[in-house]
């Protein structure tokens, strides 16, 4: 396991937390919404709690507000480098 989630990661989280299915390489584009991908804030919630079981780190309180992929894992990856 190591400290930064990736796209890939991203993508079989969003898979086991909400059923949705993404090619990691549509989680890389900067202009791909969370809502465009049919994940709303509920689902970011589930995939929150899952990566503070996981890893044993809370994360960022707005964390599950991320418009986009990236912005969700600049928020996750700055919350797991910090807890290091």
């Amino acid at each position: 396991m190591t400290d930064r989630i990736t796209v890939e990661e991203l993508s079989e989280l969003m898979k086991k937390c909400t059923g949705v299915t993404v090619a990691p390489e549509e989680l890389r584009r900067d202009d791909t919404a969370f809502e465009s991908l049919g994940v709303d804030s509920l689902g970011l919630l589930g995939i929150v709690g899952e990566l503070e079981n996981r890893y044993g780190t809370p994360m960022p309180t707005d964390a599950e507000r991320s418009k986009t992929p990236r912005q969700f894992l600049d928020l996750v990856n700055g919350a797991l480098l910090a807890g290091a």
